[in-house]
């Protein structure tokens, strides 16, 4: 029987680095040595010892001492590298099981399926204000390859047309702009949802969403909404479409202060949570849905199936959406990042939570 052959820590470090570099985990430039010290958990001296027998090997090059060891795409059979892709949130993490967040999770997964490795930001728009010389200042923190930028402000992404690096809106308001994009064709769905809530005898509508989606004008949704309005002798102002804090405390306050006075009698809520948060305000208020308000959710979320009451809602398929981003991150993968952007059609869906308005 042969003897099992001894492996120094020196050679498995080598192979570890050899597998890294023949699946395309690094790009360009070899991160230094005390970076890949701390990552395999070894001495730096072994680390540089693994990395002279990979430049004897031909993987590696050398650019001087000090200086970062460059990589030999073609080397140990090298394909076109994966990427590392970041994702840009819009709000704070991804929640619950809203359709939004299920894109995001299924995004996640194929990208991730396809060997690219994905993170998020640790801070999300919101969490930074909307603030793009902060939000430029948070990505830098932890570089990528490639964004994914989560229903971005219009700053946000004419900042993002701007770089070097490719970024690819999902969502967002990145129409006109050289940007990649996938978004949602929410139009005809708010005209509908509109529209239906006027034919039973709404005036006083309103649309709660975060300011980014508003101004410095409001985007096309919003436009539709307010244009649905006034084509049916609506009048529409501040009232249809107020400020407020994008935060849970925020949310609140706004709410107390839309039902202090003028009650509205149906509101269209942006994003699933905020639809719950809304629907538990109201329970708690004594406030009747839909006898006494209409409620709209502009997303589907998993957990209105188990509803008693079926929700009113704007419903699309994830699949393209899916599909677009990872195709998108395959074309950077190659060198050829594109440009081109696509519109899902989504569909309004009545369901219980509407109602004639309330006569008492």
């Amino acid at each position: 029987m042969n003897p099992l052959r001894r492996v120094s820590i020196i050679e498995l470090t080598k192979e570890h680095l050899r597998s890294g570099l023949q699946s395309g985990r690094w790009l360009g430039n070899l991160p230094g040595v005390p970076s890949l010290s701390k990552e395999f958990d070894v001495s730096q001296h072994t680390v540089r010892a693994a990395l002279l027998q990979l430049e004897a090997e031909g993987l590696l090059g050398t650019r001087g001492l000090g200086r970062s060891r460059s990589i030999d795409p073609k080397a140990g059979g090298a394909v076109a590298p994966m990427l590392r892709v970041g994702i840009l949130c819009h709000d704070a993490r991804i929640k619950g099981y809203s359709q939004t967040s299920e894109v995001l999770c299924q995004i996640i997964y194929a990208l991730g399926s396809s060997g690219h490795t994905v993170f998020l930001c640790k801070k999300s728009q919101i969490e930074l204000q909307h603030d793009v010389p902060r939000i430029a200042r948070e990505m830098a923190k932890t570089p990528a390859d490639a964004w994914v930028i989560e229903a971005g402000s219009f700053p946000l992404l004419e900042w993002c047309a701007a770089q070097s690096t490719p970024y690819h809106a999902l969502y967002g308001r990145f129409n006109k702009l050289p940007l990649a994009g996938t978004g949602l064709n929410k139009v005809p769905a708010f005209r509908a949802a509109t529209r239906h809530l006027i034919e039973l005898g709404h005036r006083r509508i309103v649309f709660i969403v975060d300011e980014a989606r508003c101004k410095p004008t409001p985007g096309i949704n919003t436009r539709a909404f307010l244009e649905e309005l006034s084509a049916h002798g609506v009048s529409t102002g501040i009232y249809n479409l107020p400020d407020w804090e994008a935060s849970p405390a925020g949310f609140y306050e706004l709410l107390d202060r839309l039902f202090r006075y003028t009650a509205p009698t149906a509101l269209i809520i942006d994003e699933a949570a905020r639809y719950v948060a809304a629907a538990e305000y109201l329970a708690r208020r004594g406030i009747n849905v839909p006898r006494q308000v209409s409620l709209i959710s502009t997303d589907d979320d998993s957990a209105f199936a188990f509803c008693n009451q079926s929700i009113a809602l704007m419903r699309w398929d994830n699949a393209p959406i899916v599909r677009r981003v990872v195709r998108w991150v395959e074309a950077v993968r190659k060198g050829k990042p594109d440009r081109k952007s696509i519109n899902v059609l989504a569909d309004y869906v009545p369901g219980g939570s509407i109602g004639p308005v309330w006569q008492g």
